[in-house]
């Protein structure tokens, strides 16, 4: 086995290994070729990775286009929401795997206290 196969292999092995570790989380991959996506690992195989992949979905525009495209007065804005897909992609075909960070909301009873006189 040459030098050069026995570090594919390791690499494969470990990003493999990443993969399985964050499964059910929300991580950013970046393919080989560039492009990055979000969503979550749901299954990963001996070759491949099934993932659910977010998309933003606008609603349909309905009735007249005047009022969808005005606010306020002549109608109401377009609605978006947020769909996953799954998609399987190739372990190969990776090149990096990140969490994406998780902001905690406001708590309210955050030290220093403010005093409401």
């Amino acid at each position: 086995m040459s030098l050069e196969s026995h570090n594919y292999n390791y690499q494969f092995r470990n990003l493999q290994e990443k993969c399985r570790q964050h499964m059910y989380y929300l991580v950013t991959m970046t393919m080989i070729d560039g492009s990055s996506m979000d969503g979550v690992i749901e299954k990963v195989d001996s070759d491949s990775i099934s993932m659910l992949v977010g998309e933003d979905v606008v609603e349909q525009e309905s009735g007249n286009q005047m009022d969808s495209r005005e606010f306020g007065a002549y109608g109401r804005p377009r609605r978006r929401f947020r769909r996953f897909r799954r998609r399987t992609f190739p372990i190969a075909t990776i090149a990096a795997l990140a969490l994406l960070p998780y902001i905690s909301p406001y708590s309210y009873y955050q030290y220093p206290y403010y005093p409401y006189y």
